[in-house]
């Protein structure tokens, strides 16, 4: 398969936003480093081309090893340094049995890394006037039941932050079982809480995408196209997608897998697009990940970042009590975005998992340095590579958190 060799500039209120060779040191990102990136730019795909504080043959190396593992298929990574795209790779194939080679333009899912998508729109949205954050949903007349009607008094901000009350994943169950999400949404009044509305942090799906509702009818327009208008094509972002259909339709993307094994593409959560809609190749990730460290300013104001970012309530450890999960620190959430303390520093990210896929983006705002992944298993595998990725960034000593060779457990992102 052709890789991508060259991606277009893109310029956003008078700021160059783009991907480039990496050719100054990451931790002087000024309005000059990221105007140069108005040269022609090529995606340092090749060893040549990988430069940073990183040492990038050495994290090759280290992810061919991994890709080694049997729970692993295709695999497309991305990392950002300064603020400059520094390495792209494709790993594997796109199918178990007769797949392609897995490159820059092989298209994925994010799964619940779509929900960033969701809670940086609404931001932008009530920046805009659209809405306000504190708006209760009971304004926008959603088919959202909640336990006692708080439907009727919970904000937009408490829904985006994951403070519905409602037991972890309710009624995930049912979506995967082939309902609409209209109908489970009014029935989860039902659902005996796990807690008052607004007062802790428990995960959802098919109540999150309650928000595509709430845009709908502000905006008048179907989630999807808003997303694609105000977000997707100002970025650049030219391969994403919402929707099953959209996917299938990409000239290469990656078929879901289990351990070796092929799967049937699921629309379960293609149904709630707010929550898990989203397809993209590896670049646009990239790009969405700069964007969230503030170079998009034209698309996502810096007011509007710190109210994606900032923690509004503390949650358990994203991956619960693996090694990793154990040392990442003060794990809160925002607007769709995770944050948590990492060996001194404050990083921001979010994951996703549907049945044989994952992606994840992790970054540090204030390095505007981090690293994304897309891939077509099950494999927990990549989500410990991230921590080995910041290590080498910041000239840590090396610890063997992908632990190959070992009996592999399964993290929950």
């Amino acid at each position: 398969m052709a890789a991508v060799a060259a991606v277009g500039v893109v310029l956003l209120g008078g700021v160059v936003f783009g991907v480039s060779r990496c050719t100054r040191a990451p931790h002087a990102v000024d309005d000059k480093a990221i105007a140069a990136a108005a040269t022609p730019v090529v995606l340092p795909l090749k060893p040549q081309d990988w430069r940073g504080e990183i040492d990038y043959r050495a994290l090759d190396a280290r992810i061919q090893a991994m890709m080694h593992d049997r729970s692993m298929t295709g695999l497309a990574v991305a990392v950002v340094e300064g603020g400059r795209l520094s390495f792209v790779k494709g790993y594997g194939v796109t199918a178990p049995d007769d797949g392609e080679a897995v490159g820059a333009d092989t298209v994925f899912r994010w799964a619940s890394l779509s929900k960033t998508v969701a809670g940086s729109l609404s931001a932008r949205l009530a920046q805009d006037g659209a809405f306000a954050l504190t708006d209760p949903l009971g304004k926008f007349h959603t088919t959202l039941r909640l336990p006692a009607g708080a439907q009727e008094t919970l904000t937009i901000e408490q829904l985006l932050s994951q403070r519905t009350g409602l037991p972890r994943n309710a009624y995930d169950g049912w979506l995967e079982g082939g309902r609409a999400p209209k109908m489970i949404r009014q029935a989860l009044g039902d659902v005996p809480p796990q807690c008052p509305p607004a007062t802790c942090h428990t995960y959802q799906n098919v109540a999150f995408d309650t928000i595509r509702e709430v845009v709908e009818t502000t905006t008048h327009r179907p989630y999807a196209e808003e997303v694609r208008q105000r977000l997707f094509l100002p970025l650049g972002m030219s391969s994403a997608t919402i929707g099953m259909g959209e996917i299938s339709d990409a000239k290469h993307w990656a078929r879901p897998s289990r351990y070796g094994r092929r799967l049937t593409l699921a629309e379960a959560y293609y149904l709630t697009p707010a929550a898990a809609g989203v397809n993209s190749n590896i670049v646009d990730l990239a790009r969405w990940m700069q964007a969230q460290m503030g170079l998009a300013p034209a698309v996502l104001p810096a007011g509007v970042l710190e109210e994606i970012q900032r923690p509004r309530v503390n949650t358990g450890k994203p991956y619960g009590n693996s090694p990793l999960g154990r040392t990442l620190e003060k794990p809160g959430y925002g607007l769709a975005m995770r944050s948590f303390g990492y060996q001194g520093h404050r990083l921001a990210g979010h994951s996703g998992a549907v049945d044989g896929y994952r992606a994840t983006m992790m970054f540090d705002p204030a390095k505007k340095t981090g690293v994304v992944m897309l891939w077509n298993s099950e494999s927990s595998l990549p989500f410990k590579l991230q921590a080995e990725i910041f290590d080498l960034y910041y000239h840590r000593p090396f610890t063997d958190w992908l632990e190959l060779g070992k009996g592999q457990v399964q993290l929950e992102p």
